[in-house]
């Protein structure tokens, strides 16, 4: 669980945060987090520009909780909420702690998606400015190069490989990667930080919604097997292994 709440002091941008843990204990806890963190920065509800939530790609159980909480909290007070890309999140996160050095760079964000995938999508970083290369896709781990061109890669340098997905998936992660010399690797998650300093772009952009109108976005549209279907590969597996 992430939340920050940012505010303009003195001329530059102040940031509260908090990172708690995941899981059923972290939808007990948004809620009071969010307004203790707005007491920290003398902040209402009524006060904010808008409110953002990551919308996805993730967890559909995460996704949900962060909408209709983002949701819930607009709609009360009249203000709009902001849809942020989970996987962009990631890809300022990893620039921020990283390639603050770099005026240029390719990062290609990652996160866990369960069933041997992951969730991908390419953004080149210039001009202080992010580019989407490569739109959100669901790709198994030793796929990555087929998703990442060598055209992406060699747009600017350097390259890097950012998300959660490293410990759980290792070398098979971007195998044979097409920048030829290799990518810089970071851990990195779409914190509520990264997303606030994506926000006054997005804000500018006109990204915002109205509350009844913010969506998640759902790259998978199926997260379980039937019992057909285990039962149809049990038996393939069980018939491949009698010949």
């Amino acid at each position: 669980m992430s939340v920050a709440v940012s505010r303009t002091v003195d001329g530059q941008a102040r940031q509260w945060q908090h990172t708690a843990a995941g899981g059923a204990k972290a939808s007990i806890d948004l809620i009071p987090t969010i307004l203790d963190l707005l007491r920290q920065a003398d902040l209402r509800l009524a006060d904010l520009q808008a409110i953002c939530f990551g919308s996805g790609p993730g967890s559909f159980t995460g996704l949900r909780t962060a909408c209709s909480v983002a949701q819930g909290l607009a709609f009360g007070v009249n203000v709009p909420v902001l849809p942020v890309d989970s996987l962009l999140a990631v890809a300022e996160e990893a620039r921020h702690v990283g390639l603050q050095a770099h005026p240029q760079g390719v990062v290609t964000a990652l996160l866990d998606a369960r069933m041997d995938e992951m969730y991908a999508a390419t953004y080149a970083w210039d001009a202080g400015q992010w580019t989407e290369l490569q739109g959100s896709a669901l790709v198994r781990p030793q796929d990555l190069t087929q998703f990442v061109t060598e055209a992406t890669t060699r747009k600017t340098q350097p390259w890097v490989m950012a998300g959660n997905v490293f410990a759980v998936y290792g070398e098979r992660v971007g195998a044979g990667d097409p920048a030829g010399a290799g990518a810089l690797r970071l851990p990195a998650l779409p914190t509520a930080s990264a997303m606030l300093r994506l926000a006054p772009r997005l804000l500018a952009a006109g990204k915002a919604v109205a509350a009844e109108q913010a969506l998640p976005s759902y790259i998978r549209d199926k997260v379980a097997k039937t019992t057909a279907e285990r039962a149809a590969e049990k038996a393939a597996v069980n018939a491949s292994g009698s010949l």
